[in-house]
Formats: C-alpha cells, structure tokens, sequence
C-alpha cells in the first residue's frame, strides 16, 4: 500500500527560504496570489496566525 496524499492544496511553509524565484509553497507568493489559508498571514517573512495562536502543521492542514 502507497501512501495517499491528505490535501491536493499546497501548504505553506511556516517561514520565507528568501529565494530569488520564490518556491511553491512560500507564505509570500501565496499570501499575494491569494491562496493563503483563511485566517493566516504573513509577518517579517514569518506565517502568522490572525487569532495569536502559534501556527502547528496540524491547525496548518486542517485549516487548508
């Protein structure tokens, strides 16, 4: 048995790698696309969650 992908939507990373082509899954190049899950933004290069809880890749997945 192979392993089944959970979501078809990327997930953002929790923190910009600041390359110069920008990777798939940065905060930035979502946040400005607009496919940045609901309820998060970005920071000084950071993803943040808009209630002030820490961002977890559990809340993360759940959340996309």
């Amino acid at each position: 048995m192979g392993k089944k992908s959970r979501s078809k939507t990327k997930l953002p990373k929790t923190e910009c790698c600041v390359s110069k082509k920008r990777c798939e899954r940065c905060p930035i190049r979502m946040l400005k696309e607009g496919t940045l899950p609901a309820g998060y933004t970005v920071k000084k290069r950071k993803l943040v969650s808009l209630d002030g809880r820490k961002v977890t890749k559990k809340r993360l997945s759940k959340a996309a």
